[in-house]
């Protein structure tokens, strides 16, 4: 019984995959390709499906189908689940989770609403024909845009995120009984503990080379060579194949600096072609139509954050370009599938409220934070191709950082990835723990807003993109509570001096000069998890 249950589960996930790749704009161009190299072919009609399925293996048709399939599953994990769970068990699970998250949304509409009504400024409003000309002509200086955004604040910030997560509680769960849910999260969830983590990053927990690390070392294979060089060749060849998953394995080791571009798209299955230079013009065109209150949002958060960063003003306006358009961006609705999140609804001036005239707004369905920005800016360093640039953080966005700003008891979810910051250090840092514990002072509050931007914005930037090759290579951002954890044990021994919580802030104000792979290393060693007097 068992067995001819697995069975029907297998082809029913079988069937939705070939089903949902069909939807896809891959689907279309793989099939006119394959039919197009087909003709070429003398194949015999006795034998035609073996000869056929002889002939792709191997070849750059049968690596494009592996590549969308894989990729696929990983966009969307719902596609893998049972077809009998309902729904909304998928977004997410735990009731009291789904209702807070409910809460949640209900506020942050509310709060938008509210500026909308005080500013007397509409949520959506065709733009005048002077004003579209306007727009189009400085399309590619809009930061000279002359706003008054004085009135304009933040929806929200980290911080009070953390405090929705810190108020949690299971109403089913003696609190009494744990011993483990001593700090700001109060949430019985389950992470990973140090060992758990070490055999997860098993490259960067052992003794393996590392590019970010030991470039000037001799390679491994061509001791003639630096390990930057070597690594450097290797990476050619791996780009040549164009298989994510063999360029997901090579980035776990570090990504060669003039590589990291193209080896990103081939990890996350992008292949920027004419359709998305389309897209993007359409995208365009919808900027230039209409504006919306949350243009104002995000250019005020582009001025509060990117422009006053030294590493990324000069990228100022292409950022502008970027995230204008992703608020009007439709199909980020699809990533709401997977997540516990829903897009806020809203309806038409003049409509009569109902479920046929509802529509998302902004049109993605996200509202932006206080350092939303932080997400995209980096990307211009690597990116300077607005379409490129664009569509890389679009991806990165689907599949990990929305996860750091909805209420979730998934694993990689913000709330999860703070428990895990507590718990390990409690247990590896227990001295620390204690006097922390003692004089009133809670570390998390300053490392959360690390997690939450994925570290954007604190780590210079080719710190940051080491970092981000590691949660792209490990499909993980439990790296993110990892490295808050080694980033504190370095700063150890000024922590233990301090015992207000504005000394503690101010100890960890500036981690601008941390080096990524040493720190984490030094983390995930066997021995940390002991305590550190032993």
């Amino acid at each position: 019984m068992l067995r001819h249950e697995l069975g029907t589960n297998i082809t029913a996930i079988v069937n939705r995959l070939a089903s949902e790749l069909q939807n896809t704009s891959f689907y279309a161009d793989f099939l006119t390709d394959v039919q197009t190299a087909m003709a070429t072919q003398n194949f015999s009609t006795e034998r035609f499906s073996t000869e056929c399925y002889e002939w792709t293996q191997g070849s750059s048709l049968d690596t494009r189908l592996r590549n969308a399939l894989y990729h696929l599953m990983h966009v969307q994990p719902t596609l893998l689940a049972n077809p009998d769970t309902p729904r909304h068990v998928l977004k997410e699970p735990l009731a009291y989770v789904r209702k807070a998250q409910s809460s949640w949304e209900r506020r942050l509409v509310k709060c938008v609403n509210s500026m909308a009504t005080e500013l007397s400024i509409p949520l959506a409003r065709r733009r005048t024909k002077q004003e579209r000309e306007d727009v189009s002509e400085r399309w590619f200086e809009l930061s000279t845009d002359e706003s008054d955004l004085t009135m304009i604040r933040p929806v929200y910030a980290p911080k009070d995120f953390l405090e929705v997560l810190s108020s949690l509680r299971n109403p089913n769960y003696d609190e009494s009984t744990d011993e483990n849910l001593w700090g700001c999260i109060q949430l019985p969830l389950k992470v990973k503990d140090l060992k758990g983590l070490v055999e997860v990053y098993g490259e960067l927990a052992c003794c393996c080379k590392h590019t970010g690390l030991d470039e000037t070392v001799p390679g491994e294979h061509k001791p003639n060579l630096t390990l930057a060089d070597e690594r450097l060749i290797i990476g050619q060849k791996v780009v040549e194949k164009n298989h994510g998953p063999l360029s997901k394995e090579f980035c776990k080791t570090g990504c060669p600096a003039g590589l990291r571009a193209v080896l990103w798209h081939q990890v996350l299955g992008l292949e920027v072609t004419d359709k998305h230079c389309k897209y993007f013009d359409e995208l365009k065109k919808r900027v230039v139509q209409h504006e919306l209150l949350v243009d104002k949002l995000i250019m005020k958060d582009i001025q509060l954050t990117a422009s006053n960063d030294d590493q990324y003003f000069v990228f100022e306006d292409i950022l502008y370009q970027v995230l204008l358009c992703f608020f009007r961006d439709t199909e980020m609705l699809s990533h709401f599938e997977h997540s516990s999140a829903s897009p806020p609804l809203s309806v038409a001036r003049g409509q009569t409220p109902s479920p046929d005239t509802l529509v998302a707004y902004p049109p993605c369905g996200i509202i932006p934070f206080h350092g939303f920005t932080m997400y995209a800016a980096p990307l211009s360093c690597l990116y300077e191709d607005p379409v490129q640039l664009y569509f890389t953080f679009r991806e990165m966005y689907c599949r990990y950082w929305y996860r750091l700003h909805v209420v979730t008891s998934h694993t990689q979810g913000a709330a999860a990835l703070a428990l895990q910051f507590e718990l390990l250090l409690q247990s590896s840092e227990t001295r620390l723990w204690q006097h922390c514990a003692a004089m009133g002072i809670q570390l998390l509050p300053i490392v959360f807003k690390w997690i939450v931007r994925g570290f954007s914005g604190y780590l210079i930037p080719d710190q940051l993109f080491i970092l981000w090759d590691v949660i792209l290579s490990w499909e993980s951002l439990e790296v993110l509570p990892v490295l808050a954890l080694a980033i504190v044990s370095f700063r150890r021994e000024n922590l233990m001096d301090v015992t207000s919580q504005q000394s503690a802030d101010a100890v960890l104000s500036d981690i601008t000069a941390i080096r990524v792979i040493p720190l984490l290393k030094l983390a995930l060693a066997s021995d940390r998890g002991r305590d550190r007097e032993t």
